[in-house]
């Protein structure tokens, strides 16, 4: 299906580009989230009109992104975890402890934003990528300990690496 981006979509295109998708992406995610339109004339008529407003929608979530990015930089979530001797946690840390984590510090970041490319299934510290707009990422450190004493062992152990 042939649609026009309405906004930046990572790995796809930028706003206002014609690409062609999968029918069930553009039907199932695009579509509904106002993320694209269909490639027809009269759509691309009002993409013409739109654009202008368009773009300083996408330039207000561009900077209340870097805003909260640089807002983020050096932040460190520490989650108190039972595990077993070996390091082994009983369970794993998934995306949604994070963003609660996030959330209860005082930070508005929504679960979608958690990027983890492996599961945490052990104690330690770990690079979590918050990707706040398909521009702006961030980087921050989850540390995963029984205890807080042991958590400040870990960072301090993870911050002479």
């Amino acid at each position: 299906m042939e649609i026009i981006l309405l906004e930046h979509v990572e790995k796809l295109g930028k706003m206002g580009d014609k690409v062609t998708v999968k029918n069930g992406y553009a039907r199932n995610y695009l579509l509904p989230q106002k993320k694209a339109l269909r490639a027809n004339e009269a759509n691309l008529a009002f993409y013409e009109k739109q654009k202008e407003a368009l773009e300083a929608h996408n330039k207000e979530l561009l900077s209340k992104a870097q805003e909260k990015a640089e807002s983020l930089k050096g932040f460190n979530a520490v989650l108190i975890r039972q595990a077993a001797e070996t390091g082994q946690l009983y369970g794993s840390v998934t995306i949604r402890d994070i963003a609660a984590a996030i959330k209860d510090a005082g930070f508005d970041v929504e679960r979608r934003c958690v990027y983890l490319e492996n599961s945490i299934k052990d104690l330690g510290v770990y690079q979590v990528k918050l990707n706040l707009h398909p521009e702006v990422s961030q980087t921050i450190l989850v540390n995963v300990a029984r205890t807080d004493d042991e958590a400040k062992k870990q960072a301090k152990a993870f911050s002479q690496e």
